[in-house]
């Protein structure tokens, strides 16, 4: 049972909201005055931020016409709305949008130890918003939040042991996202840049490479077509680095009787219809044999060529294809096929390609091994905090 006293937040901070001011006054932006957003901050899950500069900065109009507050250093940074449960302590004085609400330390509490109290209960704190479509958990809400409150030695002491436990979380995650760019890094040493036209390699048209192989949706009405063994990629399934598997699966009576095809194993597929093109293209590996829907596509090869050469060869040309997506009706985004098949990447000799997959092989191997110590470290991690707020360490 925990043995400290749970103090209301608004007891212990002083709590102040953000504001935009004006867009249209250019009297009223760069100035000198960091302005802080919930899209400057990383995602909940990556920890507690340091905010030591801005992207944007207001004048003292700005402030003077605007109902932000400008906070001092050492102020805690909580966004509450839409994404809630980002937090960041602040390196200097700031204000920040509408987005946050702002917790200026009183003397019974210390900013990184406050810190780590609302990303500890951040997910309790969002069910504060209630199920409303837009998420909002309200500054008097917030005030009447009760956190643990230990003696200021023992936050000291709380906060050395949790900062040096989120610094080997942070290294880990450094280290994985350099093994993240040794695939595109070998690409261009093994084959140049075909988008560039470095390459030292023969290049074709895609579609002289691969066929276009399309997908479908059975009627959801339709029991008799879900439910199977076959995983039905969608785009949302995407998101995956390693694509074994879909969040849907279709029956083999749907192969029977929808015009839905089997893709084998080892095909590369990508997004070409939808939203998600907005902002990125995605192409993946298939490691199983999956059926797809309408907004995807396979690349079927027509000749031998490995599907890790042609998912980086893709990879490579990701700005070009993002350039190559168009607005239809309604304002869906979509990836021409004749355009698709237009583009060109290098087809190097097999002995050369096989070696490229097996080193993405390698390379995959280390990532999972990465990713098993992420989770380990992650677990303790979370057990350390459950501990430490609850007075056991």
């Amino acid at each position: 049972m925990n043995r400290w006293p749970r103090k209301p937040l608004g007891q212990i901070t002083e709590l102040y909201g953000g504001s935009t001011p004006s867009r249209e006054n250019p009297a009223f932006w760069g100035g000198d005055i960091p302005w802080v957003t919930p899209t400057d901050l990383p995602t909940p899950n990556e920890g507690i931020a340091v905010v030591s500069h801005t992207k944007d900065r207001i004048t003292k109009a700005g402030l003077d016409n605007s109902s932000a507050t400008l906070v001092p250093k050492d102020s805690v940074l909580f966004s509450s709305r839409a994404t809630i449960g980002k937090v960041a302590v602040a390196h200097m004085p700031l204000t920040t949008n509408q987005g946050f609400v702002n917790f200026v330390p009183r003397s019974e509490v210390t900013a990184r130890f406050l810190a780590h109290a609302l990303w500890v209960y951040r997910e309790d704190i969002a069910r504060l918003a209630g199920s409303t479509t837009f998420k909002e958990v309200s500054k008097s809400s917030l005030r009447k939040y009760r956190v643990p409150v230990p003696p200021l030695a023992e936050q000291a002491r709380i906060v050395k042991l949790l900062d040096e436990a989120d610094e080997l979380r942070k290294l880990r995650v450094q280290a994985d996202r350099r093994t993240a760019a040794l695939l595109p890094s070998l690409f261009h040493e093994m084959f140049g840049d075909p988008f560039n036209k470095t390459t030292r390699r023969p290049s074709l048209p895609l579609g002289e490479i691969v066929s276009l192989g399309s997908g479908a949706t059975p009627p959801k009405e339709n029991p008799e077509f879900w439910n199977g063994r076959t995983p039905w990629v969608s785009p949302k399934d995407m998101k995956a680095q390693e694509l074994t598997d879909a969040e849907d699966h279709v029956s083999a009576s749907a192969f029977e009787k929808t015009n839905l095809q089997l893709i084998p194993e080892d095909t590369v597929l990508i997004v070409v219809r939808g939203m998600i093109l907005a902002h990125t293209v995605p192409i993946r590996v298939c490691r199983a044999s999956v059926a797809i829907n309408q907004d995807m596509k396979a690349l079927l090869p027509k000749q031998p060529i490995e599907a890790e050469v042609l998912r980086w060869s893709l990879q490579a040309q990701h700005a070009h294809l993002l350039n190559q997506v168009s607005t239809a009706g309604h304002g869906t985004k979509k990836l021409d096929s004749e355009k698709l098949r237009a583009v060109t990447i290098p087809v190097p000799p097999l002995t050369l390609q096989k070696e490229f997959a097996q080193r993405v092989t390698e390379i995959r191997g280390l990532e999972a091994e990465q990713a098993a110590s992420r989770r380990h470290l992650d677990d303790l991690f979370q057990s350390l905090l459950h501990r430490a707020f609850e007075g056991e360490l």
